[in-house]
Formats: structure tokens, C-alpha cells, sequence
């Protein structure tokens, strides 16, 4: 899903003004028939590709922060020294610019092309923590997902070279699952889009990927993972990685045939299939599963209706206005709703409500929430308490076992436990979880990060209140203008923005450095 952006600026292979850059700014601009940004930091000038390699984000609009610059879209993280992508979800490096002084002026002359993201990095933590491969040869990771690709590629990039194995249960090799609910579900996107790499990546790199393949349990004392056709993989490190499971709708009728779960490609499949023969789809759960089922099978020209107990939807977390704003977005575009209702039983042709109520549907979709799946995890002897219990390098109550994603419990900076069931959240966990399985001891104290989209709207979303206590908004949310902070234990913990990508990213820059000061000025905008 990359490409090159339209051409915007000067000619920098022309030549620009070192005073047009600013000392901490960018300049976007071209060479060669490619976007480039420059940048300058304490006085050094540096060129890269102004495209992100997630999403072709436009990084010219995005934020700088020391050597680093982050992408407005998906908040993918760049050094600008050396191009290389240090936060996912980017997996792959920009390119690199010759950069000369000629007098007065700086001129981009030649490029530096990159590597795939799994190419080993180059920066000194990289040589640092690859010393600590020696000690470790076996790396075994349960689950094919997204943090347990993003660990196997991180793995590579800081030189390890022993034997790494991923078992995933999905028949398909690691793909995009947020797109699962989107443009893909929508028809918006090609199925093409969807595979994080390439199968003849894997075997480039030296990755065996069991796909179709479950593991039914783990020896600690051995070391041993045992597969479901009685076949092991000894580990010296062992990375769990499970993900989770929709919750079941428990009401009769509830496992009749045009009732659907969202969670796989294999399931968007099906739901894909079933839309082309149904007329009226009934979404049970204003999630935001939920909510971007309803949209993309909207946009499909299904008659669609939403169905949940609750009163505002996503109230718990975009509060009050903005959960009401996301709720007019459907219905200006023909969802209709039945909030504050929940379901009795499900018939071949109609849902039924607690108050009588029946909702005509040919196609039904669940989205009431996912539940982790420890079941190994506690079989092996895990501490769990709402997903493993990990410390602050994301490592289990066994040493040597670590977990990432859906199923990680692990420390916040606000002093509380938390779980969080978002993509990119799980990519830089599995990248973390990597590096520390190496020797790096490096404490995750990554900003949570997600975005959600609804026709075309789309809402980023950073920190994590679990609670909100306060919603302070800046902007205008009706107007799709708008950055609301959200309050909890009398501080602020989280953001959410409406057409403010930049002004997200300071948000996720304040929260990282505790400035209540720039906190407050942000939404006062």
C-alpha cells in the first residue's frame, strides 16, 4: 500500500537556502522525480524520503522531534540520519539523500537506497544488543500476528542470526488486520494490500512460519514448544503472542449460518460473501469492530442497523460528544440504531429485542468485544490476571518467556496495569519484546496508539484512560475539527483528534514528556 506523493516545494536537487530550513524544522521539497524532506537538527541537515513506508503518510506534515520525525497518519517513527523506521507501524526504512553545502545554499544530490525493514540496523544500540545474540540461539514465537512478525523482523534487524520459528494458527501469513473491518471489508482495497510481506521474505530472511498450526502447550523445564500434530521446537527464548478471541453471543439462534465473527481474513471472507446475497445486515455491538463492520457494509449499499446497550456509542472511550459525533457520521449515511437495547434471540430473518422489538436482517455481525486467549499461558504455569502478567521489559513470571499483544499485561507509566487490543500497540511490543529477548533490557514505555475510521473519517487516538473522569475539547467536533483530552485521576491521560493530525502528534510528544503545560495549550487551540 506505499507510493510516492505528489511533488510539493522546491527543486532541492537545484539547490535551497540553508536559512529556508529552520534550526528543528523540515523543508519539503524534490530530487530526481521523488518527495524529499530535509531536515535540520543542531545545525546538521539531513535529507530522507518524505513518504512513509506504512500508508505512504505525507511526512512533510508531520512532527520532528530531536533526530526522529513521525508520520501524521499512523504515527510510524523515522531517524532522519539514517532513515531507518524505529517505531512501527512502518516496518521498512525511508530512503536516505546525499546532502552538500555549496556556499550559502544545501543540494540534494544522490539517493541512498534501503534495505526491507528486516535488513540489519546500523545504529550503535543495534551493535549493542546483537552481542547479546551469542547467548541466544532458538527463538520460538506462538502467534502469526502482527506482534509476532514485528519480533521475528526485529530479531533479524539487530543481527541475530539463530533459528526463528513462528506458529500461527490463521491459514494465511501475517497481514493488515485492521483493513480486516475497513477498506477491505468495504471493497475499497485489494486483497493484495493485505500481507505484511512477501512469502519469499520469510525465506529470505530465514523465518520459518508454520501457518495452520497450533501449539498445544510448553514445557519450561525442556525449553520445548509441542505443535498440535505431536511435533516440538526447543526455545532459548519464547515469545507468546496468542492474540484473542471474539466473545460468543450467548442467545438462541446465535450460531445459525448468516451469524458472523469478525477476527480473521477468513472471516472477512465469509461476511464478504454472504453481503453479496444479503439485503439488511443487523451489527450487534457499537464497538469499533462494530462500528467499521456497519460502515464498510454501508458503504457496500447494505441497509444496515446497530445494535447495543449502550446509550452514546465508543462513550467509554471518546466520551459523550465525540462518541455522538462518530454516531451522526452513520447516520447521516443511513445507519440506523437501537441503543440501549440488547438482544434476545436471533431468527432466520429478524433479530429480536428485549422489548419486542424485532429488526429485520438477512446477515448478522457480532462485535461485542474479544476476550485473550491464555488458556497455554496458564497451562504452562504463567502468572495471568487479565492477560500475562509481564514486567516492564515484557517478560513473564518464567524468565525467558515473554508475551505481546492482545494478551499483555504489562506496567504504564501511570503506575497502573493495563491491556491494550490495538495493531500498532502490539507491533512495537513485539519489536520491544525482541530486543529485550536479546539482552537490550529495555524498559516498554510506549504511548498506546490506534486510529478508528468511519466514511472516510478518521479518529487517532493517543495514551489510555480507562476511566474517563473529564473531556476537555478544543475545536469543534461537529465541524471535524477537533482535539478532545481526556482526564483521568485529575490529569491528563489520553487524546483523541477530528482532523488535527500534527496536534495529535504534539499530544503523544506531551504525554511522553509529562508537559501539562503543552497539554493544556493544545486544546486550548
Amino acid at each position: 500500500m506505499s507510493g510516492e506523493q505528489e511533488l510539493r516545494g522546491p527543486d532541492l536537487a537545484a539547490g535551497v537556502p540553508l536559512a529556508l530550513i529552520p534550526d528543528g524544522g523540515m523543508l519539503l521539497g524534490h530530487a530526481h522525480g521523488k518527495a524529499v524532506l530535509l531536515t535540520r537538527t543542531d545545525g546538521e541537515v539531513f535529507a530522507i524520503g518524505a513518504t512513509c513506508t506504512h500508508y505512504s503518510g505525507p511526512l512533510g506534515e508531520g512532527l520532528l522531534v530531536g533526530h526522529t520525525v513521525r508520520c501524521p497518519w499512523h504515527h510510524a517513527c523515522f531517524d532522519v540520519r539514517t532513515g531507518e523506521a524505529l517505531r512501527a507501524p512502518a516496518l521498512d526504512p525511508v530512503s536516505r539523500w546525499v546532502v552538500e553545502r555549496r556556499g550559502a545554499d544545501v543540494v540534494v544530490t544522490s539517493e541512498i537506497k534501503s534495505g526491507d525493514g528486516a535488513t540489519p540496523a546500523t545504529s550503535g544500540s543495534a551493535r549493542r544488543e546483537s552481542a547479546g545474540a551469542a547467548k541466544v540461539q532458538r527463538v520460538v514465537i506462538i502467534g502469526a500476528g502482527v506482534a509476532g512478525n514485528a519480533a521475528a523482523e526485529m530479531l533479524r534487524r539487530q543481527g541475530f542470526s539463530g533459528s526463528i520459528t513462528m506458529i500461527g494458527a490463521d491459514a494465511a501469513k501475517p497481514y493488515d488486520r485492521p483493513n480486516l473491518s475497513k477498506d477491505y471489508l468495504a471493497g475499497t482495497a485489494q486483497e493484495s494490500w493485505l500481507p505484511l510481506r512477501t512469502p519469499e521474505f520469510y525465506v529470505k530472511h530465514d523465518i520459518e512460519i508454520l501457518t495452520s498450526t497450533t501449539a498445544s502447550s510448553i514445557n519450561t523445564d525442556t525449553k520445548t514448544v509441542t505443535l498440535g500434530d505431536g511435533q516440538t521446537r526447543a526455545y532459548d527464548r519464547l515469545l507468546i503472542a496468542t492474540g484473542a478471541t471474539p466473545i460468543p453471543l450467548n442467545v438462541p439462534g446465535a450460531d445459525l449460518p448468516h451469524v458472523f465473527y469478525l477476527r480473521t481474513l477468513d472471516d472477512s471472507h465469509r461476511i464478504i460473501a454472504a453481503a453479496e446475497r444479503a439485503k439488511k445486515v443487523a451489527v450487534i455491538g457499537a464497538s469499533f469492530i462494530g462500528l467499521e463492520v456497519a460502515a464498510s457494509l454501508r458503504t457496500r449499499g447494505l441497509e444496515v442497523h446497530v445494535i447495543a446497550p449502550d446509550a452514546i456509542p465508543l462513550q467509554k472511550v471518546f466520551g459523550d460528544k465525540l462518541g455522538a459525533h462518530v454516531q451522526a457520521l452513520h447516520e447521516e449515511k443511513g445507519v440506523k440504531f437501537s441503543l440501549k437495547k440488547s438482544v434476545t434471540a436471533i431468527g432466520a430473518d429478524a433479530v429480536a429485542l428485549n422489548e419486542g422489538e424485532a429488526i429485520v436482517a438477512d446477515l448478522v455481525v457480532v462485535g461485542i468485544g474479544v476476550r485473550p486467549n491464555l488458556d497455554l499461558a496458564k497451562a504452562a504455569g504463567l502468572k495471568v490476571d487479565n492477560g500475562v502478567v509481564l514486567n516492564e521489559f515484557l517478560e513473564s513470571s518464567i524468565p525467558g518467556i515473554y508475551a505481546a499483544g492482545d494478551i499483555a499485561n504489562f506496567p504504564y507509566r501511570t503506575g497502573d496495569r493495563i491491556r491494550v487490543e490495538h495493531f500498532v500497540v502490539a507491533e512495537r511490543q513485539g519489536q520491544f519484546a525482541a530486543r529485550n529477548m536479546l539482552g537490550a533490557r529495555e524498559p516498554y514505555d510506549d504511548i498506546p496508539f490506534f486510529w478508528s475510521a468511519h466514511f472516510g473519517t478518521e479518529i487517532r487516538y493517543v495514551g489510555h484512560a480507562s476511566k474517563i473522569e473529564e473531556a476537555v475539547v478544543g475545536g469543534d467536533i461537529e465541524k471535524g475539527d477537533a482535539l478532545v483530552a481526556y482526564k483521568q485521576k485529575g490529569k491528563v491521560a489520553a487524546f483523541a483528534s477530528l482532523g488535527r493530525d500534527l496536534a495529535c502528534l504534539q499530544a503523544e510528544e506531551a504525554l511522553e514528556e509529562n508537559d501539562t503545560k503543552a497539554m493544556s495549550e493544545l486544546t486550548a487551540k
